[in-house]
């Protein structure tokens, strides 16, 4: 995997079951904090069931700041590889959101500089 960095991904993780056939299930919560490029200082929110032995799983995204103001939408993650013994995966993640940007030709201005804007937009970033 090579691409340039545009962010730092920070959470938690936490094992919720783990079944017969050894599959576990963590719950996850996590922060992707954009640092460069067009969102950043922007963040994205998710939390949900994560079960690592799937080949792709989804989880939903709760929430945002910056240019994510009020974001729905999901992500997909892929594990690539996993080192065992140094705690270390690579993961790839496909983000789907729904979000009203801070910056709209629908947007108003308050007298007080406050910002409210009404037309959504859907993305893969």
């Amino acid at each position: 995997l090579k691409s340039n960095q545009i962010g730092k991904a920070q959470g938690f993780y936490l094992t919720v079951s783990q079944d017969a056939v050894l599959e576990l299930e963590l719950v996850m919560g996590m922060t992707f904090a954009f640092t460069e490029g067009k969102y950043n200082g922007s963040t994205l929110s998710v939390l949900g069931r994560n079960t690592i032995g799937a080949p792709v799983r989804e989880m939903p995204i709760i929430g945002g700041t910056g240019e994510f103001r009020f974001a729905r939408g999901f992500i997909q993650a892929k594990t690539h590889s996993v080192d065992y013994h140094k705690g270390d995966a690579h993961v790839e993640y496909n983000v789907y959101v729904f979000h009203y940007p801070s910056t709209s030709a629908s947007e108003e201005i308050f007298a007080d500089g406050s910002r409210f804007t009404t037309e959504p937009m859907m993305g893969k970033i």
